[in-house]
């Protein structure tokens, strides 16, 4: 027993939370709550976490991420709503929120509302604009409609079409009502758009998204922003059929043009056929009749035009006159003609005598000589200067050439590689020297330290003159030339 003499229990932080959390779960269950949404958070979870309140208190509310995607309305704050779910305890804040597995508007006056807000906020970005409006093909041979197939708007559809002027029609079956309408209908919309237009189903013309009559529940799914969204990019011109007359959605808005029913818009998309031939019939009519009076008209002023030509006869007498004429000069012009060119081949005949002939042969021939001597005394003058030039040239390539150098007493060394020696450091001892002379005269040596030794003396080309006997070699002497060696 405790010193102040009770007997209860002692609990922990997260028993009394437990017990606390199944008492308000167990005590309310599922709840219905109506309420003004206060603030709304969208993190990157997917969960929506909101406050719905009214003008004394403030409830705590979450929507899971699978349940958030079903909406068919997206909270916004300031929007009066009606939430339905449990009530539960987060023990983290000691404070009770509630799961919200559904929401909807709180009545007509919030939708429309919301509908109001979201039509200020597209037309702001100027998806109502009318420059941006297609203009609808006049005869389309291919119409796209998009709605229920079960319904009586497809029925009226087809036989309105059938009674004006039939078409092939291609139907994209999806809901008009419910959670999954907007994105059916906005699909259906992209998906005829993505078709090619020489593919295998034929791209429509005109799209017409059509639906009956109902509640602004009803149709909400035509007030959302995929819907609109969707609807102003279409690249194919679209009929907005939702609703009766008096029904209004933001489609309507986002469509090229709107029609008050399903039978409406199956009249804009089509002419009636009967109109038109009985128009074809017309204008060809008053073609012909356009024809026939113009016709009439061109006779009648070719008539007045030739009434003041003159006759055939006169406008032909003075060309007639001016040929006769010329007639009777070309006879003698003729005649003429002959007389001179016969005049002219006579005198070109007697220049062609044989004696001419060879005399002009014989001239022809003298100069031929005369050129071709001519020609021979150039080419010998040309030959003699040339072989001047080529023996100065020669001379001059002696001059320089290194064996006129060694002719006067000069000798060529050149080391075991074939270079040329130009320092006496160069050549290392035991190295083979090769020292060229006059007249092709060459001598081997060997780099010695302190002396060289002679191995071999070239003979020269020609027979050499006897040699007068040699002094014997003098021992050579120690130099201080850093053991290089001396050439005896």
């Amino acid at each position: 027993m405790s010193e102040h003499g009770d007997n209860l229990v002692e609990l922990t932080v997260s028993e009394l939370s437990g017990q606390v959390k199944r008492l308000v779960e167990d005590s309310f269950g599922r709840v219905r709550v109506r309420g003004e949404l206060g603030r709304v958070s969208r993190p990157a979870s997917g969960h929506v976490y909101f406050d719905v309140k009214d003008d004394k208190a403030v409830l705590s509310g979450v929507m899971w991420k699978g349940t958030a995607q079903k909406l068919t309305m997206q909270p916004e704050q300031g929007l009066e709503v009606i939430v339905t779910g449990k009530l539960t305890t987060f023990a983290g804040q000691s404070r009770y929120q509630m799961i919200v597995e559904a929401m909807e508007p709180a009545g007509e006056g919030a939708l429309m509302a919301l509908l109001e807000a979201r039509k200020r906020q597209l037309a702001a970005e100027g998806l109502f604009d009318e420059a941006h409006k297609q203009a609808l093909p006049y005869l389309p041979e291919t119409i796209g409609v998009i709605t229920s197939p079960s319904g009586a708007v497809i029925r009226d559809i087809l036989h309105r079409l059938d009674d004006r002027f039939p078409r092939h029609v291609l139907v994209w079956p999806v809901r008009v009502q419910g959670d999954t309408c907007a994105e059916e209908v906005a699909k259906a919309i992209a998906g005829f758009n993505a078709l090619a237009k020489d593919g295998p189903i034929a791209r429509p013309d005109v799209l017409i998204v059509a639906r009956g009559g109902g509640s602004l529940e009803d149709l909400w799914g035509f007030n959302e922003e995929i819907v609109a969204r969707t609807a102003a990019q279409s690249d194919i011109p679209l009929i907005s059929a939702v609703g009766h007359e008096t029904d209004t959605t933001l489609i309507d808005y986002a469509a090229d043009r709107r029609a008050p029913t399903p039978t409406a818009a199956a009249e804009m998309a089509v002419p009636v056929r009967a109109d038109l031939a009985a128009q074809i019939n017309d204008f060809e009519t008053r073609l012909l009749r356009a024809q026939t009076r113009r016709l009439t008209q061109a006779r009648h002023h070719m008539d007045g035009l030739a009434r003041g030509l003159p006759k055939l006869e006169d406008i032909l007498a003075l060309p007639a006159q001016r040929l006769d004429a010329v007639a009777q000069r070309l006879g003698g012009g003729l005649q003429a003609n002959i007389a001179k060119q016969a005049a002219r081949l006579a005198q070109s005949t007697a220049r062609l005598t044989p004696a001419a002939l060879k005399a002009r042969l014989q001239f022809l021939d003298e100069r031929v000589q005369a050129l071709t001597a001519r020609a021979a005394r150039q080419m010998q003058t040309g030959l003699a200067r040339y072989q001047s030039a080529l023996e100065a040239l020669s001379r001059q390539l002696r001059l320089l050439s290194h064996e006129s150098v060694l002719e006067r007493g000069f000798a060529l060394v050149l080391d075991e590689t074939g270079a040329p020696l130009r320092d006496a450091a160069q050549a290392k001892t035991g190295s083979l020297l090769d020292i060229r002379l006059a007249h092709a005269q060459s001598v081997a040596a060997r780099v010695e330290a302190g002396e060289a030794s002679v191995k071999h003396k070239a003979q020269p080309k020609s027979k050499p003159k006897a040699k007068p006997k040699s002094k014997p070699k003098a021992k050579p002497k120690p130099s201080g030339d850093g053991g290089q060696g001396q050439l005896l």
